[in-house]
């Protein structure tokens, strides 16, 4: 009876500790269009996914509509190390890199080429039910600043 009661809370200990070290970014996240403001002539991520790839990969699924309100899909999976990591689905971009800041906030450029077209900044607020995402850029030849939020699904 203790071995199988050792077990037991051995197992439930592991299972808190990797919950307790997961990363606030994980789940999917909403966008809160009333919160939100995009300048005109770029599109909007409507919804993105953060899930464990494999190992210390992660892997980020973005849903939204482009410029024209035509839906896009894009995927990206790498580390937050700020190394540059292939992304799919984008026409207009080829990698992303993310750089982990601190707990809460994470730092990303977006290439073409080897040219960045984006950076941005994710600020996961301290109860960790909503994100703001600060993204500026060039788009169609003009400049632009999109300060997005999502919610928590």
């Amino acid at each position: 009876m203790k071995t199988k009661t050792m077990v037991l809370s051995l197992a439930l200990s592991l299972a808190a500790g990797a919950l307790c070290f997961a990363s606030p970014a994980m789940g999917t996240w909403k966008l809160n269009e009333t919160k939100s403001k995009f300048a005109p002539g770029t599109g909007k991520n409507t919804t993105v996914v953060y899930a464990e790839a494999s190992g210390d990969m992660v892997k980020i699924t973005v849903d939204g509509v482009d410029k024209d309100g035509k839906p896009t899909h894009s995927e990206w999976t790498g580390k937050f190390d700020g190394k540059d990591y292939p992304a799919t689905g984008d026409p207009a971009a080829d990698t992303r890199a993310y750089t982990q800041k601190d707990a809460n906030t994470l730092e990303f450029n977006v290439k073409k080429d080897g040219e960045i077209i984006v950076t941005g900044k994710v600020v996961m607020s301290v109860d960790g039910k909503s994100r703001t995402v600060t993204t500026s850029g060039t788009a169609a030849g003009k400049k632009f600043e999109n300060v997005a939020v999502f919610d928590k699904q």
